[in-house]
């Protein structure tokens, strides 16, 4: 789990300073998001360092940086992308337009690991006691991140579980952050020019 959080944060700190050079000329709707970006790179940034022990875990800290994450995400987000907005300086694929609803999705999804960070700070960088909560293999499933287990077939059979903050906020704080930070990683992956 370790090298994960690394690997995320290391992406991440090479996006922020690419973030910040890109930002020259950006007008409108386009410099409205790269902002947003900013803020949710540096908000990502202070998560990384404490989860990689580079500095000391503040809940407090944690809690904020989950809230700015979670008020830049879902429909917040994806408003900030009206239909081929790619003008001057734009860092958006076209991907985002005809691939919209897995955008929308990942948008979703941010925003509810998010709130569940910011849920769970209070209990520390540490694992949960065996047998309390969920185990994130179960929620996430053998097939990668909520593959098979909660929003697959895991739990309810082929039936599909919303998931519920509270009920990820059972998680560890470290796999909370892992989850967000897969998520922006997938979504810069698919709908951002490559660095």
């Amino acid at each position: 789990m370790k090298l994960l959080v690394i690997i995320a944060s290391s992406a991440l700190v090479v996006s922020s300073v690419a973030g910040a050079i890109a930002h020259n000329g950006a007008t409108g709707v386009v410099k409205e998001r790269m902002v947003a970006m900013g803020a949710m790179g540096k908000a990502m940034k202070s998560l990384a360092g404490m989860m990689r022990g580079d500095s000391t875990y503040d809940a407090e800290t944690v809690r904020n940086s989950a809230a700015v994450l979670q008020s830049h995400s879902g429909e917040a987000l994806t408003a900030l992308f009206p239909k081929d907005s790619i003008s001057g300086p734009s860092e958006a694929l076209p991907a985002i337009w005809s691939n919209w609803q897995e955008f929308e999705d990942l948008s979703e999804k941010l925003g509810l690991y998010a709130t569940a960070l910011g849920r769970a700070t209070d209990k520390g960088l540490q694992q949960p006691a065996s047998g309390s909560g969920m185990s994130a293999q179960m929620m996430m499933g053998n097939g990668g991140m909520m593959g098979q287990g909660m929003m697959g077939q895991g739990m309810m059979g082929t039936q599909s579980m919303e998931p519920d903050p509270d009920m990820l906020a059972e998680m560890p704080v470290q796999a909370l952050f892992n989850m967000t930070a897969q998520t922006c990683s997938v979504c810069h992956t698919k709908f951002r020019v490559e660095k």
